[in-house]
């Protein structure tokens, strides 16, 4: 059964409607206080992060109004990264962590993401149950007077986060001599990203670090890689890192000013741990993950397995199969030697600990031959709208002209109101033939 909350990654929607205002924000809070109280823990915790979104201000006070009226004590962190969030939900101790966001979508959407105490995102049995609460009496769930939680801010998670980050590499790693173009998407990371990494004494030029309140992912960021393609020419960087609104992805660019996604980012780490006898298993990758990447992984006897878009079912599946490293083209890539989730600032670190020898981008992040991808994306009143008979019959008709050319993948998207057509082959005509073929049954 669908959720009727939860998407692929959390909850999601635009400001003021449906699911994301005030009211519904407190009945979410209320409900995952009530499903994460322990009753062993002398003290019941919950920590919160957000975006730079403007509605972060208005959603948060009604999140805290619900945990702290479940009897949870609640710590907010202001704008940090997702893994930010994650990791100290689980230093912190705490019964669970909130992240305030929307990701890469534009300012005037938001959502959540929820955190267990083990800093991993809720399983889809989890977000059942605490569905079922948030549609329950909430009279129930309200805590005695004499034991309301109290709020508090914590005005050094940034650097708590950075100092977590640092230990997971020597002590005399550092950046010196090299010149990076940074580009925060006026998200989350535009204190800690430019801090950690002149911090490790690189040479910084920053894009995206001036957020307010609007213009977060607004051409810039992982969605928009021609900002760090353009500075990184202008100012003759050895390397551009660019993220999205929370942070969790990633998108490079050499020094030659090519882009590097996901794919590629995980090749290059997937070749290096192996060599290094630090790789456990194998890569998980999604249905999105480009053929060229599974084929250089085979050439490689490195285990490949797919899982459903979104990096919380990487995750999962990178524990069914006990594998450390996973991820998605657009960049969401999991450390699980070092991170429960996504995080765009650890995976740039474990890539620039690579090129620290003086190896350049272009030769150490060009891993494989992509095979030719197009993916379109059409806005959509009814995602369901490719269950049709309509669109069924298109997507039979485009799949019988693909053949063994290449293959196709339609699919409703888990963060947008949005149907995404996606061709591999080496055939770009009869991509875009068959493409138009489905686009033609959605409109």
């Amino acid at each position: 059964m669908k959720n009727k909350y939860f998407g692929t990654d959390g909850i999601r929607g635009t400001v003021n409607q449906g699911n994301i205002t005030g009211e519904k924000f407190f009945r979410f809070g209320l409900a995952a206080a009530t499903y994460f109280k322990n009753q062993k823990k002398t003290k019941q915790i919950a920590v919160i992060a957000k975006d730079t979104r403007l509605s972060g201000y208005t959603l948060e006070p009604a999140l805290v109004s619900g945990l702290t009226s479940g009897g949870l004590h609640v710590f907010t962190l202001g704008p940090i990264p997702t893994n930010g969030l994650a990791m100290l939900t689980k230093t912190m101790k705490a019964n669970m962590g909130i992240m305030i966001t929307a990701s890469h979508n534009p300012y005037y959407d938001n959502g959540l993401k929820l955190f267990g105490p083990d800093g991993l995102k809720l399983s889809d049995k989890i977000e059942k149950k605490i569905e079922k609460l948030i549609d329950a009496k909430s009279t129930k769930q309200l805590t005695n007077p004499k034991l309301l939680g109290r709020v508090k801010r914590l005005e050094d998670g940034n650097d708590k986060y950075i100092q977590i980050l640092k230990k997971n590499f020597p002590n005399n790693f550092h950046l010196r001599g090299t010149k990076i173009v940074l580009d925060c998407a006026n998200g989350a990371s535009y204190k800690s990203a430019p801090q950690l990494l002149k911090e490790l004494g690189a040479k910084v030029i920053s894009i995206g670090v001036k957020p307010n309140g609007f213009n977060i992912n607004h051409k810039c960021g992982s969605t928009y890689p021609l900002k760090i393609q353009q500075a990184v020419k202008k100012h003759k960087a050895h390397v551009g890192i660019s993220f999205d609104g929370d942070a969790d992805r990633i998108i490079m660019c050499d020094e030659k000013s090519k882009i590097i996604d996901g794919d590629q980012i995980i090749a290059m780490l997937a070749n290096r741990w192996k060599n290094k006898k630090i790789l456990k298993g194998g890569v998980i990758g999604t249905l999105m993950s480009n053929y060229g990447l599974e084929s250089f992984l085979k050439k490689e006897k490195i285990r490949f397995y797919r899982s459903k878009v979104g990096d919380r079912y990487v995750k999962e599946k990178m524990k069914k199969f006990n594998f450390n490293l996973g991820g998605e083209q657009s960049g969401h890539i999991i450390l699980g030697k070092f991170a429960t989730t996504g995080d765009g600032l650890m995976v740039a670190l474990e890539v620039l600990f690579s090129l620290r020898k003086g190896k350049k981008a272009s030769q150490l992040l060009n891993v494989f031959n992509p095979l030719p991808q197009i993916l379109e994306n059409m806005m959509v009143k009814d995602k369901n709208v490719i269950k049709s008979l309509k669109c069924k019959k298109a997507i039979k008709k485009a799949n019988k002209l693909m053949r063994r050319n290449g293959r196709l993948l339609i699919r409703k998207s888990g963060t947008e109101p949005k149907i995404r057509i996606m061709g591999e082959s080496h055939n770009k005509k009869l991509i875009l033939k068959c493409i138009k073929i489905i686009k033609r049954s959605i409109k």
